[in-house]
């Protein structure tokens, strides 16, 4: 039982830190402004984890996001390659041949795709260990292909679609208009967390304006925190030290210390472009696509009828490919003249999970502790 409890947490905390970004994202999109320029140079994946072979020169905030990558397009967990609790060793057959897949996907998309990565794990894989070489029978008679459906896919004239300044325009009108944002100085959220197996989590969501925010998450072994306090972020997981936000992790959790977002999103991005609607379920939506020099884009669909945000999508970058996570956001309702959303689904390859919130306040005291970082642990003793 303790074992299964464990396989959940672990699960649990591998999309805390998208949470972290959803709660207050489904008011408040965007990647955020690009991180200011630091005096010492990010450093580099060999110089943080140890027994890096191939991803040398990689920055290190970009390495776990390439495992990520990996699992989801071979449909395995972290224990496939490595060794549970010493990840450095390569005592697993497995994680030899991942190195050797890694330098041919990077030989092919250099010889073959002018060093574009066209060509990516997933492939070939699919979710799967073993590619499909051999084409497969279906049990369906084949259909006919007609010249309509041998046709290209018509594109969308983008030149009739509302320009993208205006759907932002109408979704900040569409949740209560810039002045009632403003007003908005804090929300603490209560809810819960299902998924995982099943399995529901309670949650507690602090915000405080300009820019903090501190998710508490409580398992059945202890309390994760993802927090921002307006200088740094930091994860904590159950029974083990403060670990430092960085890269993707790190923008969401800035995202979530904005509780002014919607008004601030046309100042997020270098350029916001209409892209081709989409359907989200049932809900025809507008595409905006945000985009910011150095990260991948994000993607945000508006509802065509309220204006409300329905769905985003962003990408976390890695050497092997993007990952993504996608957010949609439902049963919006009224707070102090603001409207949030308290359901929200965020999905990742191989994972989706339900957040519920039940509970809100706003413009309420938060105690300053909650976005204090914890200390570093006193370095263990050489015996």
């Amino acid at each position: 039982m303790q074992r299964k409890i464990m396989r959940a947490v672990l699960a649990a905390i591998g999309l805390t830190a998208a949470f972290a970004f959803v709660l207050t994202a489904s008011v408040q999109s965007g990647m955020g402004q690009a991180p200011a320029a630091v005096a010492d140079a990010p450093k580099t994946a060999e110089q943080v984890f140890k027994n890096i072979q191939v991803l040398k020169g990689v920055p290190a905030d970009q390495l776990i996001p390439a495992m990520q990558f990996v699992t989801a397009s071979l449909g395995v967990n972290c224990g496939f390659c490595h060794v549970e609790g010493q990840f450095e060793k390569d005592d697993k057959k497995p994680k030899e041949t991942a190195r050797k897949m890694m330098a041919m996907m990077f030989a092919i998309n250099q010889n073959n795709f002018e060093g574009h990565r066209d060509v990516t794990c997933n492939s070939c894989h699919h979710g799967s260990t073993k590619p499909v070489a051999t084409p497969i029978i279906s049990d369906e008679p084949p259909k006919p292909m007609t010249a309509i459906a041998a046709a290209p896919a018509m594109e969308p004239d983008l030149s009739k679609l509302p320009p993208a300044g205006d759907l932002v325009d109408k979704y900040v009108q569409a949740i209560g208009g810039a002045a009632a944002i403003a007003t908005i100085s804090s929300r603490v959220e209560k809810g819960s967390i299902t998924g995982f197996g099943g399995r529901k989590f309670p949650v507690e969501v602090d915000n405080q304006s300009p820019d903090k925010s501190v998710m508490l998450t409580h398992y059945p072994n202890g309390d994760s925190v993802t927090a921002y306090n307006g200088h740094e972020g930091w994860m904590v997981f159950p029974g083990r030290p403060a670990r430092d936000l960085e890269g993707a992790d790190l923008d969401a959790a800035k995202m979530d210390g904005d509780l002014h977002l919607p008004i601030d999103l046309k100042t997020m991005f270098s350029e916001l472009k209409v892209a081709a609607p989409e359907k989200v379920g049932s809900t025809e939506a507008y595409q905006v696509v945000g985009l910011q020099k150095g990260q991948p884009p994000v993607q945000f669909y508006f509802d065509e009828q309220s204006g409300l945000l329905v769905r985003l999508v962003r990408y976390a970058e890695s050497p092997l490919g993007l990952y993504p996570t996608r957010i949609d956001y439902a049963d919006y309702r009224d707070q102090d003249g603001v409207k949030i959303p308290f359901t929200i689904t965020t999905a990742r390859p191989g994972a989706s999970s339900t957040l519920q919130i039940d509970q809100v306040q706003q413009n309420v005291p938060v105690e300053a502790a909650k976005f204090v970082k914890p200390p570093a642990p006193p370095p263990a003793e050489k015996k």
